[in-house]
């Protein structure tokens, strides 16, 4: 799997980068391999496959995000001719029926986030699959079906990601996703899991 990690940077750089970045840029830095601000279709791909996806699901991942988040990241009216991601902008392809944790600058809105614990896991520290659901469902909005498919495929690769064993994503796993740092620890497991 050569050439799949992400290139190793000083902890004073991470650092550096984690306090101008977004919660949001955070979350996709992940999928930026090499760093250069913006994430190909091939760079989904190699990120859903470190993740320990299928293949078929990464293909079909890096295939349908990049066709619908290059455009609104851009600043051309032209699309971009590989269909990158420009994390610069990444909090314009931010779409309806989601939960509204990330504000409109892509920051993570704590205020939102720890109201989805307390609306729909009764003030417990844990989603199940069928909470998760209940999240799903309530934050539809009317005819935004773009945002239905899209918020409905986010949660159920959260729940595949996670997979967890009791059934229940913790609020700290939860939060490691929308901000981005638990991929990178997964991403690591995976690994030393293929190397025994």
């Amino acid at each position: 799997m050569r050439g799949l990690t992400k290139p190793r940077r000083t902890q004073q750089v991470q650092e550096k980068d984690s306090n101008n970045r977004t919660a949001l840029q955070r979350h996709c830095d992940f999928w930026d391999i090499d760093g250069d601000g913006l994430i190909y279709p091939w760079d989904i791909y190699r990120g859903f496959r470190r993740l320990g996806f299928h293949i078929a699901l990464c293909l079909w991942a890096a295939v349908t995000m990049a066709i619908c988040a290059s455009y609104n990241t851009h600043t051309s009216y032209i699309p971009h001719p590989l269909f990158a991601i420009n994390l610069k902008n990444i909090n314009s392809n931010r779409h309806g029926s989601s939960t509204g944790t990330y504000d409109m600058d892509g920051e993570l809105d704590e205020r939102r986030f720890e109201a989805i614990f307390q609306k729909y896991a009764r003030g417990k520290d844990y989603l199940t699959l069928w909470s998760t659901y209940n999240v799903w469902r309530n934050q539809r909005c009317g005819l935004d079906f773009f945002g239905w498919f899209a918020g409905g495929l986010e949660w159920i690769a959260m729940y595949i990601l996670l997979w967890p064993e009791d059934g229940v994503m913790s609020k700290a796993e939860i939060r490691g996703v929308f901000d981005g740092s638990i991929f990178y620890t997964i991403a690591e497991q995976r690994a030393e899991t293929r190397k025994l």
